[in-house]
């Protein structure tokens, strides 16, 4: 493809040991500058990277040497990062979710059309083998038509591992706008775009006590609900459920299976890039659950998958896959959901996408 894209990484938190870990390794990449509020993270990342420099976010955005921008901020930031890089004429990759509100993201895809600019977002799970090997299954019809869908997430919440998860409590936050974008843009790479959905919601805790850290034993208040249910109506007329949840201390619930009029399709974990994706035949029934193994995908891949494939995108002048139509619809999908929630009412979208381009075949990105 010629040089790399190069990098300016914006944000060195949590989330950035697992981008810099690929980005390291993608010839399609080149890290060039880092910026963050504390100097020293940004200093730690940046040496794992030759030649990488520590700038402040307005000289970033200036580098002559800086073609896209990663931005791994917090949420509420997103949307401002991203309007920023473009202004100043550089692509940009949004680690998920594309913004907190949909009019946020919709300025954002505005800007960079207007400028004819990329914008990616996260997640990039969706490209590895896990739902590749999927979506592969399904659109040779070994399911049959599939015809509903089921996408669970439970967990008793983050505050027991992350030592500042207090964001996740607060608007822009939750388990929908936090890990709902894995479940819904698998389910849309699998079924489709979504016309309608309809929800509800809890928050059983008002205050939630960090359980490690240097905050340990530190409580704070609960701004968003923290328990949601949808259900979606996808234009294909498929059907699926969603439950998306920070208070479930166990549950043997599946993380997402696809049920079609010849057969079932267990789906691996989407907060990952691989895993087993079992297949139920109705042709088959006494063989039972069967590993089909992996038949497409980026192989051994990791967080910034989707940025490189936005390189080559960008260099064979083709649409990108981890894009901002997308992560636009995944984005008024949550909101919408919770709007329904709130209503008590049925919610029609007023976006849509086209379906992933499909990864046919196991690739590897790293030769």
């Amino acid at each position: 493809m010629g040089q790399p894209l190069r990098v300016g990484v914006i944000g060195a938190g949590n989330i950035s040991g697992q981008y810099s870990a690929c980005l390291a390794r993608l010839p399609q990449l080149r890290v060039t500058a880092v910026s963050d509020l504390q100097q020293e993270r940004a200093a730690a990342l940046a040496a794992q990277h030759e030649g990488a420099r520590v700038l402040d976010l307005p000289d970033l955005l200036a580098a002559d040497d800086v073609d896209a921008v990663l931005v791994l901020t917090l949420p509420s930031s997103h949307a401002d990062v991203a309007l920023a890089a473009l202004a100043a004429g550089k692509h940009v990759y949004v680690e998920k979710p594309l913004a907190t509100s949909v009019a946020e993201g919709s300025e954002v895809v505005k800007a960079a059309a207007g400028a004819g600019l990329r914008v990616g977002c996260a997640p990039d799970t969706v490209l590895g083998t896990g739902v590749q090997t999927a979506r592969a299954a399904v659109d040779a019809g070994r399911i049959g038509t599939p015809h509903s869908a089921t996408a669970f997430m439970t967990t008793p919440g983050h505050e027991r591992w992350h030592p500042d998860p207090e964001f996740y409590y607060q608007p822009g936050g939750g388990p929908l706008l936090d890990m709902g974008p894995y479940y819904l843009t698998s389910l849309v790479h699998l079924l489709g775009p979504v016309a309608r959905v309809v929800g509800a919601s809890t928050r059983p805790s008002a205050t939630r006590t960090i359980g490690s850290g240097p905050k340990a034993g530190t409580s704070f208040d609960v701004a968003v609900d923290s328990t949601i249910t949808g259900i979606l109506e996808h234009t294909s007329g498929a059907v699926s459920t969603l439950i998306m949840s920070f208070d479930i201390w166990a549950a043997r619930l599946p993380r997402i299976e696809v049920y079609g009029t010849g057969g079932s399709l267990s789906v691996p974990d989407p907060n990952n890039f691989a895993g087993p994706v079992e297949l139920y035949s109705a042709t088959a029934v006494d063989d039972g659950w069967v590993d089909i193994g992996a038949t497409a995908g980026y192989v051994d891949s990791g967080r910034g998958y989707g940025l490189a494939d936005m390189a080559l995108a960008i260099a064979e002048d083709r649409p990108h896959r981890a894009g901002d139509e997308l992560g636009l619809h995944v984005l008024e999908i949550m909101e919408s959901v919770q709007e329904a929630a709130d209503t008590h009412a049925a919610v029609e979208l007023t976006t849509t996408c086209e379906r992933l381009a499909a990864v046919v075949g196991t690739v590897d990105l790293t030769h």
